[in-house]
């Protein structure tokens, strides 16, 4: 349950720092640091530090994979989740919304008939690709690109566009 909540804010420290392969790594290793952890529960008393605990885990392993020239580390320094700022966890708090949301709306694009993926994917491309186009490649009038993108959006839709 805790992995499943929290692998997004993870995944997206990782992203950020641009770790690729990497970050399947970091994230066990932040995930055996929690286990770690779990046996001195004096360590984790509120749970509400667990997110901004676990963002300052996973940002001290990226960095310290990316080595010496991404920012020092002091060897052996181990933060407990009391020792986390305010604004560390209001920010691993954010993280965690935003890899969330993400996450929840990668969902929902897959569970879209293919022509709805297809139609999202055009209009939401930069720059922009003109309606005239759009309708051109994917064979519907330019007057139903505006209904189709409600339609694939709305909810219990089955018949697709």
């Amino acid at each position: 349950m805790l992995v499943e909540r929290y692998a997004p804010l993870v995944w997206s420290i990782c992203r950020r720092h641009q770790l690729g392969a990497d970050a399947e790594d970091i994230s066990q290793i932040v995930w055996t640091q929690l286990l770690d952890h779990l046996d001195h529960l004096d360590k984790i008393r509120d749970p509400a530090s667990l997110p901004g605990w676990l963002a300052t885990t996973t940002r001290r392993e990226c960095l310290r994979l990316l080595g010496p020239a991404h920012g020092p580390l002091e060897d052996g320094y181990v933060m407990d989740a009391e020792a986390v700022p305010d604004e560390q966890a209001r920010m691993a708090e954010e993280e965690l919304l935003a890899a969330e949301r993400h996450a929840a709306l990668r969902e929902a694009f897959r569970e879209l008939p293919t022509c709805g993926q297809r139609l999202v994917l055009l209009l939401i491309e930069d720059p922009p690709v003109p309606y005239a186009e759009i309708s051109a490649r994917l064979g519907i009038p330019v007057g139903s690109i505006g209904p189709a993108r409600s339609a694939a959006w709305a909810p219990g839709r089955s018949d697709g566009l």
